[in-house]
């Protein structure tokens, strides 16, 4: 079977790779290039654990072929944190207790991402609405909806 050669930009940095037309992004991201903060929970785009962001748009990339990346970008959970240290939804999500087990936080935490860049300062309503995608079995959604209303610099 022949492959696709795909160039695109992952968390700002320039990547090139090999992949089968049939191959999820998901799939490449975690056994290809290694960015394996990328979780695949359902592998059929209902609960949000793959999320990431391609050219801004929040896409689960269980449902993305690695081949439309081509000339895109690509913002994976890795891409979040700087050398500086973590992004400010990740620093709330632990003073939050927002996570339990982690096969959700990284789809979260990129979903939130994508939120706050769309709309800096968004309501409980619009949280919890922008986030009914991902789906958490450990944690109530409450400490989530809370980290990400305070990384938007509200109390909730």
């Amino acid at each position: 079977m022949s492959k696709i050669h795909v160039s695109c930009t992952i968390n700002g940095e320039s990547e090139e790779f090999l992949c089968e037309a049939r191959q999820s992004l998901l799939e490449v991201l975690r056994e290809d290039l290694g960015f394996t903060g990328t979780k695949e929970g359902c592998n059929d785009g209902n609960c949000g654990a793959c999320s990431v962001m391609v050219d801004g748009v929040l896409v689960d990339s269980c449902l993305v072929l690695a081949a439309e990346v081509d000339g895109s970008e690509v913002t994976t959970v890795e891409g979040l944190a700087s050398a500086d240290g973590l992004h400010p939804l990740q620093r709330k999500f632990l003073e939050h207790a927002s996570l339990q087990c982690g096969i959700c936080t990284p789809g979260f935490l990129v979903a939130s991402k994508a939120l706050l860049d769309a709309n800096p300062n968004p309501s409980e309503h619009d949280v919890r609405h922008w986030l009914a995608g991902n789906l958490c079995r450990c944690t109530g959604y409450d400490k989530i909806v809370r980290a990400v209303l305070d990384a938007a610099g509200q109390d909730g």
